[in-house]
């Protein structure tokens, strides 16, 4: 194991003076470049990933039926979010945050290589490597920026401002680029492309080693001698429930094939939060003003879930909808691959986040906290609702490319209103004995919100664009309307638990 030195600088003391990127320690150009890198793979795979699954084998594919694979890349989503908590996990009390980081490093290029290889069971291999590497890497990459700044130094929100911009950045020419390949020279090309991009994150994960000064090197709360046993018997406990929980659904399913595997992992990302919540609540180490929170933030947690349910759809369905029931034309643009579309949001934060932030600025950050919610849901249930009338309009037509780019932008607007606030609401109404798990709490909302896809893509089978898109945006938009409705309760209960413990109202 890898500890720090007791007496030893924090890696935000040792690089305290360094100012050479942009006025930060060139440390954060090193995982910047690593997370444009990664997520440049990351979004490159997934742009192409259900048109390969649903393609024919004469064109390269795979084979399947548009719903299974739109399930199969919807519960791949889950998986990864599942699999960050895992990731997140080992960081804190086993390997560290920068080994977790290069594990996953690894783990995620071997699969981008195994699915450049023409097998279906390379294939296979791949999606599964993929999502396990992102679920070590994704958590980690994050934390490591902010070891980089003590608590109170004013660079810390420009850091991860500039931070997230990289992430924006590999998401917005990966599309572009990756698609344009496997429109070229087919999928499995296309896939290599992103193991390049992968190598690149790697080579500036390592080469920037030093810079780091120690960051991820400390494991936060390692597992004593004494603890050992107890973690095995629930890691085992944990293994053996999973399995338990494939053999039920897969004998339900009357199938031990790919819908049970699918199915089990649905289960697990709705059993997985209801148990978060009621272990929370019921810990006698969470205060009654605690559990008033945790019961605020229920409302706040479901509304993340649709959200995400919808706008996680942007690798399926709205996949899907590109390549069968849309122009690809608009103004001088003619004959582009349908992944182009998957460039709009990460064009749209990178664009439209200044203006949030002096909106929030100049408002006094407000709406509060559950209104933010109930809007970003709200707008991704309007963004599905405009496509189904769209559709309805074109009828037996393809509808106009700047139809599913305007769903792309008000799915964006949406996520500006409710992501930058939703991990940071969920630490805020976390347990204090629970706070350090706040990042895999939040992670387990678009866990099951791309469960619930995985669930209603199989169930609506065959079903027309007009009504599946219709019936998700309505259901989506009442529930808008009931989380706004319940705002004034869940600010009470906050400012009740405030005013319990003696602190300022932290619901505003």
């Amino acid at each position: 194991m890898v500890t720090a030195h007791p007496e030893a600088r924090t890696p935000a003391a040792a690089v305290a003076g360094d100012r050479r990127f942009f006025g930060h320690p060139l440390a954060l150009f090193t995982l910047f470049g690593t997370e444009l890198w990664e997520r440049f793979s990351y979004y490159g795979m997934r742009a192409i990933l259900v048109y390969y699954i649903t393609d024919t084998i004469a064109n390269g594919g795979l084979g399947f039926e548009k719903s299974q694979g739109e399930a199969v890349v919807s519960i791949y989503g889950t998986g990864v979010y599942l699999l960050s908590i895992v990731g997140g996990w080992f960081a804190d009390r086993l390997i560290g945050a920068y080994r977790a980081t290069f594990v996953g490093g690894v783990i995620i290029a071997a699969g981008h290589v195994a699915l450049s290889l023409p097998s279906a069971g390379f294939s296979w291999l791949g999606i599964c490597l993929v999502a396990l590497g992102t679920g070590f890497l994704k958590p980690n990459v994050s934390s490591m920026v902010g070891e980089l700044y003590e608590r109170q130094d004013p660079r810390r929100q420009s850091a991860f401002s500039i931070f997230y911009m990289g992430i924006n950045l590999g998401s917005f020419f990966s599309p572009l680029i990756v698609g344009g390949v496997r429109n070229a020279w087919g999928y499995h090309a296309g896939f290599l492309v992103a193991a390049i991009g992968m190598a690149f994150a790697l080579v500036c994960f390592v080469a920037g080693r030093k810079l780091l000064a120690g960051a991820g090197d400390h494991i936060e709360n390692p597992i004593t001698p004494q603890e050992r046993p107890k973690v095995v018997r629930l890691l085992v406990l944990i293994v053996v429930g999973v399995a338990v929980l494939y053999l039920v659904v897969a004998a339900l399913n009357s199938t031990f094939g790919l819908r049970a595997i699918v199915n089990s992992l649905s289960y697990l990302a709705f059993i997985v939060p209801i148990a978060f919540f009621l272990v929370m609540y019921r810990s006698p180490q969470v205060s009654v003003a605690e559990r008033s929170r945790l019961l605020a933030y229920i409302p706040l947690f479901v509304a993340a879930m649709l959200f995400f349910m919808i706008f996680e759809q942007a690798a399926t369905t709205l996949s899907t909808y590109a390549r069968d029931e849309t122009v690809l034309s608009f103004l001088w643009f003619h004959d582009f691959s349908p992944e182009v579309f998957q460039s709009v949001n990460p064009l749209g934060i990178i664009v439209l986040a200044p203006v949030f932030a002096w909106v929030w600025l100049r408002t006094g950050d407000r709406p509060a906290t559950p209104y933010k919610f109930a809007i970003g849901l709200a707008l991704a249930a309007i963004s599905f609702l405009f496509l189904a009338g769209a559709s309805a309009v074109s009828g037996d037509a393809k509808t106009g490319a700047w139809v599913l780019g305007l769903v792309y932008v008000i799915q964006t607007l949406g996520e500006l209103c409710l992501s930058p606030v939703g991990l940071a609401a969920t630490t805020l109404l976390a347990p204090r004995a629970f706070r350090g798990q706040a990042m895999a709490l939040w992670f387990l909302a678009p866990a099951a919100g791309q469960a619930i896809t995985a669930q209603l893509v199989q169930a609506t089978e065959g079903v027309a664009p007009t009504p599946f898109f219709g019936g998700i945006g309505a259901v989506a938009l009442v529930f808008a309307g009931v989380v706004a409705a319940l705002g004034p309760w869940v600010l009470r209960r906050m400012r009740a638990a405030d005013a319990v413990e003696g602190v300022h109202t932290s619901g505003d």
